[in-house]
């Protein structure tokens, strides 16, 4: 009888990637037993001075299919967590426990033709999984990935992302609409107000060329608490109804943090 795969796990950084002295990327190996939908998150461990462990979950911004694990991060200041995260070297150990959590997925709808992917911050991560992935584009038409930030730098995989606007992974598969906001400083292209309040003003819906509709839109919504809570109570006041198993809506939440 085969033996049960562990629990706990410890993995070791294979790269590091800084897009800001706040904002970072890294991979790391991958335990062989370990399965994730795109959208989903683990949790990762690591040890204090006192031997205390502690842990956060993180999404998955890989694929599930990626021999490697990758993930995205802010250090929070004075943060237990982040700032010994952001001390990490290439060949260092981090803590994993080898379940996957989460329903932000898009399997969670049974229709649809409109995704719309609305993110700030590092709550961009689980979104960049799902883009990677064929049968994303497969199960939606059409697609609208929103970023909201406070500076341009800190708009993470944004080169990737505008490729897949050009290219889509799956031939004859959907179409990409990507759009970044800037609150903080004037940046070209960018819409340049919170996300919440694009989508009061139309002015969200009238960049990405598409109607947030009842009948044909999905939502996902990722990211700091009061971008979410905004978003949620404007799309309820719309008539638009949360996602339960019993109760099927059109717009999912998770909390980027």
């Amino acid at each position: 009888m085969d033996a049960t795969p562990p629990r706990f796990t410890l993995e070791t950084l294979t790269h590091l990637r800084r897009w800001t002295p706040r904002l970072f990327s890294f991979r790391m190996t991958r335990p062989a037993h370990f399965h994730f939908r795109p959208g989903q998150f683990a949790r990762l461990g690591l040890d204090g001075e006192d031997g205390q462990t502690f842990w956060r979950p993180y999404s998955m911004v890989s694929t599930p299919d990626d021999p490697e694990l990758e993930f995205l991060s802010i250090v929070v200041p004075g943060g237990a967590f982040t700032s010994r995260l952001e001390t990490l070297r290439v060949g260092d150990t981090i803590r994993f426990n080898t379940l996957s959590f989460g329903f932000l997925t898009t399997d969670t709808f049974d229709s649809g033709t409109t995704l719309w992917m609305l993110a700030t911050g590092t709550g961009l991560a689980p979104f960049v999984s799902l883009l990677r992935d064929p049968a994303t584009w497969r199960q939606f038409p059409r697609l609208v990935l929103v970023h909201g930030v406070r500076h341009g730098a800190e708009l993470a995989y944004r080169d990737e992302l505008l490729r897949l606007v050009d290219e889509a992974p799956v031939p004859g598969g959907g179409s990409l609409r990507y759009l970044s906001a800037v609150t903080r400083e004037s940046v070209s292209g960018a819409l340049s107000a919170r996300i919440p309040t694009l989508l009061a003003s139309g002015d969200l819906q009238q960049a990405a060329g598409w109607p947030l509709d009842r009948e044909v839109s999905r939502i996902m919504i990722c990211g700091n608490p009061d971008m979410v809570q905004d978003t949620r109570s404007w799309l309820t006041a719309q008539g638009f109804r949360p996602h339960r198993r019993k109760e099927p809506g059109q717009f999912l939440v998770e909390l980027g943090w």
